[in-house]
């Protein structure tokens, strides 16, 4: 389908201060992860496979065609670039999966006859409900 070694080269990764409350070492450190990613000089992916990638992507990507996915979910630098990584990996392989036709099933009679009943049965407690006309 595509080479995901040539994908891993092609991300760059940028550490920013994440937001939040942390304390005071969270002025510090950088463990929020920014990961990139430029779809239209990618290598990794065919011109028709670019074009369905685009079509599918097309809310999460730049004016410029660029991919931006980002972590701050822990509180370590290297486990939010693993997640923003294996986020940006199932987000690819989602796009091309394609979903199953869905095949429409018949009603059984039995169903029908039940819902029917049901109906039926209903209409007339509600009619029971009624005074009796004496005319």
């Amino acid at each position: 389908m595509f080479n995901k070694d040539i994908l891993l080269k092609e991300l760059t990764f940028k550490a920013v201060r994440s937001s939040g409350a942390g304390g005071q070492h969270v002025n510090k450190v950088s463990s929020k992860v920014e990961l990139t990613f430029n779809l239209k000089d990618s290598l990794a992916f065919s011109e028709e496979q670019l074009l369905h990638l685009q079509n599918k992507l097309q809310n999460k990507l730049t004016k410029e065609g660029v991919l931006m996915l980002q972590c701050e979910e822990s509180r370590s630098q290297h486990k939010n670039k693993e997640l923003v990584i294996k986020r940006f990996l199932d987000l690819i392989a989602s796009s091309f999966k394609v979903p199953k036709k869905r095949i429409a099933t018949k009603i059984p009679k039995a169903v029908i006859r039940k819902r029917l009943k049901s109906k039926r049965q209903v209409a007339d407690k509600k009619a029971n409900r009624k005074k009796p006309d004496l005319d």
